[in-house]
């Protein structure tokens, strides 16, 4: 059960806001690391003692929630909400908690470790992010050509420069696209 708020939903940020501006990647990938699935289940606890109910969902996502795929060893989390406009129902708890704003975007925020080695992606329940990184995980989990190809894909990335961490993300996308159209495929 979510919070109950006699308000009516309010408008979403229209903008991004990045805290701290563009970050330089300096992380590179690990082999894929036994204690990462321990680190996301620490976090989730911490999640869920902040938020109680006010965490509709919290899910373990990225490359760290795939056995034998390498990663940049930070632990990726993504936390469902009931109105991502409602601010003040849990971005507050994620402070208290320990974690600090890097990202304030429409239909998402994010909030990571003062070390940045966990991301804790904030969403709305129903939001169709949500359920494409969790298609994009079980696939990867499943299917080990894609899990293959998206190593390679990371590891030559990887051997580029990157200024912002995002750009780096965002090379990846058509990649990540193709397999998620396969994932789809499967699903059928």
């Amino acid at each position: 059960m979510g919070v109950n708020r006699p308000d009516p939903r309010r408008l979403d940020v229209t903008d991004v806001e990045l805290v701290g501006g563009p970050e330089p990647l300096v992380v590179g990938l690990h082999p894929y690391d036994e204690g990462w699935p321990g680190a996301y289940e620490e976090h989730r606890r911490r999640i869920v003692a902040a938020l109680g109910e006010r965490a509709v969902a919290v899910e373990h996502i990225g490359s760290t929630a795939v056995p034998g795929l390498a990663a940049k060893p930070i632990i990726d989390v993504a936390l469902t909400v009931e109105d991502i406009t409602a601010e003040e129902d849990y971005l507050d708890l994620l402070l208290a908690a320990g974690y600090v704003l890097r990202t304030r975007e429409p239909r998402h925020r994010l909030v990571r470790t003062p070390g940045r080695d966990v991301h804790v992606h904030v969403y709305e329940q129903g939001a169709a992010e949500v359920e494409a990184y969790l298609l994009l995980r079980d696939h990867l989990r499943a299917d080990e050509a894609d899990r293959a190809l998206y190593e390679r894909t990371k590891r030559e990335l990887m051997t580029r420069s990157w200024s912002d961490m995002n750009a780096y993300a965002d090379a990846k996308s058509a990649v990540i696209a193709a397999i998620k159209e396969r994932a789809r495929a499967d699903a059928r």
